[in-house]
């Protein structure tokens, strides 16, 4: 009682139905009470309030004494592979990305989350789990229809804006006499880059302070690797229809041909090198250059992120919503006296290759994902606790802390209407359709830990000028290339099976994804907020 008063309200449950779920974790837990055991997540707020508070809660709960470490999102990767390579026990659990879900169903070493709700762990599932409420479980699913890993957060990278300086009425008319088209949320790349020529050359500057039409980051370090990965090439248009995940080719430019992956270059049917991916990074950098602060070339992912924050950016294509707690915080530039945001974040801008029926953009979700070799005891104690962090009983007060939703009861709560005026556009994307068109990385990727890491190296060399685009995008393609013929020698579950190359020109004439070279961009569209929103 002492917790459902103190912690976990509100909730979609009543408190004789928390009080319920409680009462089942203490039962379950107690073959396991006086254990220790070990998981590991990336440094976010939601997964920080888990390892601060809920995992006090619950050995104040059941006894189990949980460790729960906090690390950047690469060095989860390394430990999780690590595990693999060496069979050690490191962690009986981890929150890992489910851009892995490509890696988990052909290589094995994971165990599904459908296998342990069926076997080991049945008598330990919460009945009340509710699987159907969960937002992201088809980023989750394999081909195969398993559940690999459990949703514990998600976040999307939308568009960010500061809809105060929008709705300045001398602002609209200044932009609508210069570009013709109203002031709003863009819709393509073209207003965006309309949007950010305004602002950083055309207003320059507000109240005597610089202004600038566009944020992003671009230093040398794993996270750049994700600013193009985290599906950047999706939204130019690079692959294919279908979610969650473009087929036969998807974000990554990977082709895959009932299930095998055949080549991530051009002469192999991929679209790495493409046309689409080539105006994806030119744009990206170009933007960079011409519109972000000077000092955004040198910052990664996590020195960026209170940029925008500060009052100086008047819009950012790729902003995670995973900031929201950082940017509603009382006193900010951004932020109201009343603690109504001056922001908002609306469905990205898409590029020129981009058609309706592909994604969209990139959405994290970090899930719960166990080890074959863990020992059983071990495995199920961390299930209940990974239980425990998403269950009703929590999730909801999680969500309002972190700002990374994954129930839909949640979602639709009558206390997510009363905060949606305080979260700046959050509520209505995930209310949207939108929300299933911004997806993580999919099952076209075979091995996501030992290919993440060729992204930032061979981006980092096109930004610092040492290649071109073209070159920089080819090499990247061979690179994967030759990633998917030595997986090709191995024995895996629907493993590579790479094309022999041939004419670039054949592929590009094809329907489909490798897409040929457009015209240039068409005129700059954009829409109200509402509007925007309701087009999902």
């Amino acid at each position: 009682m002492k917790w459902l008063e103190s912690e976990f309200q509100p909730s979609t449950l009543s408190v004789s139905q928390q009080l319920k779920e409680l009462n089942w974790f203490q039962t379950k837990a107690q073959p396991f009470k006086g254990m220790t055991i070990r998981v590991v997540s990336e440094r976010i707020n939601t997964h920080q309030y888990e390892a601060n508070i809920l995992a006090k809660a619950f050995y104040d709960i059941t006894g189990i004494h949980v460790i729960h470490e906090l690390t950047n999102e690469d060095d989860v990767i390394k430990k999780f592979s690590a595990q693999i390579m060496t069979g050690q026990r490191l962690y009986d659990a981890y929150i890992s990305d489910s851009d892995l879900i490509g890696s988990h169903f052909r290589q094995q070493h994971v165990i599904s989350i459908t296998e342990l709700i069926n076997n080991q762990a049945k008598a330990y599932t919460l009945p009340s789990l509710d699987l159907n409420d969960f937002i992201g479980l088809a980023f989750t699913t394999g081909p195969d229809g398993k559940i690999y890993q459990l949703p514990d957060q998600q976040f999307a990278n939308l568009y960010w804006y500061r809809s105060d300086w929008f709705a300045n009425a001398d602002y609209q008319k200044l932009f609508e006499t210069k570009y013709g088209y109203p002031l709003g949320v863009p819709q393509n790349w073209q207003a965006y880059e309309d949007i950010a020529q305004f602002f950083t050359v055309d207003i320059n500057e507000i109240d005597g302070i610089k202004i600038y039409g566009h944020m992003d980051y671009a230093k040398s370090d794993p996270s750049l690797g994700w600013r193009i990965s985290d599906a950047w090439l999706s939204m130019a248009g690079v692959g294919d229809k279908g979610l969650p995940n473009g087929l036969p080719v998807d974000e990554w430019g990977i082709r895959v041909e009932d299930c095998h992956p055949v080549g991530a270059s051009v002469e192999r049917g991929g679209a790495l090198n493409s046309p689409a991916a080539i105006y994806a990074i030119e744009k990206y950098k170009e933007w960079l250059i011409k519109y972000a602060p000077p000092e955004a070339q040198q910052l990664t992912f996590s020195e960026s992120g209170d940029w925008a924050a500060k009052g100086n950016i008047a819009q950012q294509i790729f902003w995670y919503t995973a900031f929201v707690p950082d940017f509603t915080k009382q006193g900010l530039a951004v932020m109201n006296q009343d603690g109504t945001p001056k922001w908002r974040v609306a469905p990205s801008p898409v590029g020129k290759y981009w058609q309706k029926g592909m994604k969209s953009g990139y959405q994290d979700t970090g899930a719960w994902t166990f080890l074959s070799h863990t020992p059983d005891s071990n495995q199920i104690a961390a299930w209940l606790y990974a239980q425990f962090v998403v269950s009703k009983t929590v999730s909801l007060k999680k969500t309002l802390v972190g700002s990374t939703p994954i129930r839909q009861s949640d979602i639709d709560s009558d206390y997510m209407t009363k905060k949606a005026p305080f979260l700046g556009g959050l509520v209505e994307f995930y209310r949207s359709h939108a929300r299933n068109v911004w997806t993580p990385t999919g099952t076209n990727v075979p091995d996501y830990q030992g290919m993440a890491g060729y992204w930032w190296q061979a981006i980092s060399l096109i930004i610092e000028g040492k290649v071109s685009v073209t070159d920089g995008m080819n090499a990247l393609a061979e690179q994967i290339d030759s990633h998917l013929l030595e997986l090709q020698e191995q024995d895996l579950t629907c493993g590579p099976k790479v094309n022999k190359k041939i004419n670039p020109s054949i592929w590009l004439n094809k329907s489909g994804a490798p897409k040929a070279m457009m015209p240039n961009e068409v005129k700059g569209k954009t829409l109200p907020f509402e509007e925007a929103i309701n087009a999902w």
